[in-house]
């Protein structure tokens, strides 16, 4: 159903008019409108958020192809977590050919990542939630073998850079990825919570033990929020990367319940 006509025929005509008469006039306008030769805008809206989601679905192999590539060559390490990536997706048939040729066309000479980041910041509109969970895939994709290797880093600020993230942001957001992994192994585990495991937990909120409690659960709300999974697909993560979103919650969650049983 077509009424955006009516909508701005409503609201030019009143602010025209300053009168009702004129508002219901541009609405009668707007319904021809809507009715003739009106644009479908839900249409576009459900094109653009399409395009949204094939530039992240495309954009995060290829570059991770490039930054998988950035010693020089890719190692075992990078190719198991690269196709463990897209079995954890679910990617079958068409989707995991396409996240494949992008993983290869990263790895070749003269990738334009500046480029593409530019572009893909372009198509994400600069909503930071999205271009957080993009810098997180790929900081997992350098610790694939466990460090970080001087040219990943480089690699990795090159990509904040462009996205509109400081160096203190990427330093900070290293250290949750990092502490996240292990807190997520040491969690799925059967062993009682270690003190490594509640350290971790308070890297995973990006806070200090000693924080105050007020500061914990602001820090765990922001992130909950960035990290929403219906919120990230409903602009523009591809619903196929939903799990992921999913998992991370789930482990921001936790952090934060192990924090609060602690404290009590």
């Amino acid at each position: 159903m077509r009424f955006w006509g009516k909508l701005l025929g409503f609201i030019f005509g009143f602010m025209l008019s300053k009168h009702i008469f004129g508002a219901l006039l541009g609405m009668w306008l707007g319904h021809r409108f809507d009715k003739g030769v009106g644009l479908d805008f839900d249409s576009i809206n459900e094109e653009n958020e399409a395009n949204r989601q094939a530039a992240f679905f495309y954009t995060t192999f290829s570059v991770m192809g490039h930054l998988a590539k950035a010693k020089g060559r890719v190692t075992e390490h990078e190719i198991r977590f690269a196709t463990a990536y897209m079995d954890k997706l679910g990617l079958k048939a068409e989707l995991r050919q396409q996240a494949q040729d992008a993983f290869r066309e990263g790895k070749m000479a003269g990738f334009p990542l500046k480029e593409r980041l530019t572009k893909f910041k372009r198509s994400c509109r600069a909503r930071a939630d999205l271009m957080l969970m993009f810098i997180e895939i790929q900081i997992q994709v350098a610790f694939a073998d466990g460090s970080l290797d001087p040219a990943e880093r480089e690699v990795l600020h090159t990509i904040a850079r462009h996205l509109g993230f400081s160096a203190k942001d990427l330093d900070k957001l290293l250290e949750m990825i990092i502490a996240g992994e292990s807190f997520h192994q040491q969690g799925s585990s059967n062993r009682p919570p270690s003190k490594q495991l509640l350290n971790d937990a308070y890297k995973v909120l990006g806070v200090s033990e000693s924080a105050e409690t007020g500061e914990v659960k602001k820090a765990y709300k922001k992130l909950m929020a960035q990290h929403h999974p219906d919120k990230l697909v409903a602009k523009g993560l591809p619903p196929e990367m939903m799990e992921v979103a999913k998992q991370k919650t789930q482990d921001i969650q936790a952090a934060y319940d192990l924090i609060n049983k602690h404290r009590k």
